[in-house]
């Protein structure tokens, strides 16, 4: 068996306060091989800013700033990781989720699909809806 020695001792890593983790299992279950590079990208960025729960809330704005994304790119690397389970998405919260046993995770997924496009549904084509068309909305019964 190979011997590991640090290279440069004098920057091993250690542990701060707060700290987060990216779980092997990503790997082991395979979960990486059914993302995108966007995903990836994004699941990164969600486990290192996740408080120990794993909740963040950073705008779509801020994240597509941060990661060189265009909004588009953003909603399909999202969609990514909450199909392959591993994050749930509430606007503006992001939860990373545990790893689990994949066949395990699917029936939490569809849970987590079904309040998505719940969520989604006072937007159209991604865009916010006008106080005012909501109002006539209601008004009209239409809600």
């Amino acid at each position: 068996m190979l011997s590991k020695q640090p290279i440069i001792h004098e920057l091993i890593r250690q542990i701060p306060k707060q700290f987060s983790w990216i779980d092997h299992r990503l790997i082991t279950q395979r979960y990486i091989d059914d993302l995108s590079h966007q995903a990836a990208t994004l699941y990164l960025f969600l486990v290192t800013v996740g408080d120990y729960r794993g909740l963040s809330y950073y705008s779509d704005k801020t994240i597509t700033k941060r990661l060189s994304m265009s909004p588009l790119e953003l909603k399909t690397a999202r969609d990514n990781l909450i199909e392959t389970g591993l994050i749930a998405y509430q606007t503006p919260l992001y939860q990373v989720l545990s790893i689990e046993n994949k066949e395990r995770m699917k029936p939490l997924i569809k849970i987590n699909e079904n309040k998505r496009y719940h969520d989604n549904k006072s937007k159209i084509n991604d865009q916010p809806i006008y106080l005012g068309e909501i109002i006539t909305k209601i008004m009209k019964g239409n809600v």
